[in-house]
């Protein structure tokens, strides 16, 4: 759930990994949310578990006295608590080990955190088999469909994305995205990794951004950005562990014997991606040779949230051969594999089904979808399901 105050009314929206978090914690000793800084953790884990006490490591007091005697710090809280941004004392988490083993209740400690790598390494050390784990991204579609007077065109939503102060609390995208930029790489950046130019870090992120949907080729941005290869590296690991950007990798039956390896990159967020491409409004937007990539982006996206907020990991890929066949996504459920294509134009065009039918060809597979820019959702051409971006529910991920 998020909370907005606003003419002294209160609109409440449900999220919908709430459900999924509840489940986790009837199974857990402690769950631990994570995402990209202020995708709404806090609000969720306040709301579904107001009987918790509720501690903040961004306080710098509190954090203090968590560095001072991790040991004491817990055992203030023997029924458990919400402990916020946990990645802040790693220390911590030793301790929670014992505490946990000792306690036979379910859910006792509740974390969260914006830093995936942190959290990881620590969970993997000290607390494997004793915490459940789920990711929480800026807001769906069907979230943010549930705000009072929120618009529905397409463009608008690229450009705003799901972030709770831009889409709720209704800050301006020209304010806030600078602002939100410039925390994470004068914070979250020096904490992840000592990195002394951020300047150039931050123009590194502004290149990428270029790059939405596309293969990913480290030696171009170490080119572009005047970085050696390795720094390429460890910078998108920065970024990929910290929610601003990730990837999704190459389908790996192999259908054809040459297919491209190379991952394609992504941004967590439409509306964050739109700023760092200078694009801040929907006239600039309707016409701009990135609005397509921005579409693929929140297609790809929003079948991520799905799974994360199942508590799920994705299932997501692609495919391309040296040849240029390529499909945007494909589903991999085990026994069914799902080919999508993502196109950003209102109107459905022959054109379209191209990759799809190559990949039913070569593949003999024939859940096909097609996910367009459009508001009809129909069949076509037999087994081909024609699905507009506001019905993307359609698919199972």
């Amino acid at each position: 759930m998020y909370f907005w105050e606003f003419n002294s009314q209160s609109y409440m929206v449900n999220r919908e990994a709430q459900n999924t978090l509840k489940r986790l914690a009837q199974q857990f000793k402690a769950v631990a949310i994570v995402g990209p800084r202020q995708s709404g953790k806090s609000t969720l884990v306040k709301t579904t578990f107001p009987e918790k006490q509720y501690i903040s490591l961004e306080n710098p007091e509190v954090k203090e006295r968590a560095l001072y005697d991790p040991k004491g710090f817990l055992n203030q809280y023997p029924e458990g608590a919400i402990i916020d941004e946990a990645h802040r004392v790693p220390e911590l988490f030793n301790y929670l080990q014992q505490l946990l083993d000792e306690s036979k209740n379910r859910g006792k400690f509740i974390l969260t955190g914006s830093n995936n790598f942190l959290m990881l390494e620590k969970i993997t050390q000290s607390l494997a088999g004793r915490i459940g784990y789920l990711d929480l991204l800026p807001f769906t579609l069907r979230e943010l469909l549930t705000i009072k007077n929120y618009s529905s065109d397409i463009n608008s939503i690229l450009i705003k994305g799901g972030y709770p102060a831009v889409t709720y609390e209704n800050v301006d995208t020209k304010f806030w995205f600078p602002s939100y930029v410039r925390t994470y790489v004068e914070r979250d950046v020096r904490q992840i990794k000592n990195i002394s130019d951020l300047s150039t870090f931050q123009r590194f992120m502004f290149l990428c951004a270029g790059r939405i949907g596309q293969q990913l080729n480290l030696s171009n941005l170490a080119i572009e950005c005047g970085i050696d290869h390795k720094t390429v590296q460890s910078w998108l690991s920065v970024m990929q562990a910290s929610y601003i950007v990730h990837l999704i990798q190459p389908f790996y039956k192999n259908f054809s014997k040459r297919i491209i390896k190379a991952p394609k990159l992504y941004f967590h967020d439409t509306g964050l991606a739109s700023y760092l491409l200078g694009i801040d409004s929907e006239k600039n937007l309707a016409n701009h040779p990135m609005r397509g990539p921005l579409f693929e982006n929140f297609v790809v996206n929003e079948l991520l949230k799905q799974r994360y907020n199942q508590g799920l990991r994705s299932n997501l890929y692609y495919w391309r051969d040296v040849s240029g066949h390529e499909l945007d996504i494909i589903i991999d459920n085990g026994s069914e594999i799902i080919a999508v294509e993502i196109k950003s134009g209102a109107t459905m065009n022959s054109e379209y089904l191209t990759g799809l039918k190559f990949w039913e060809k070569i593949s003999k597979q024939s859940n096909l979808k097609i996910v367009y820019g459009g508001d009809d959702t129909y069949k076509r051409e037999g087994n081909i399901e024609v699905i507009s971006w506001k019905n993307l529910r359609a698919i199972e991920n």
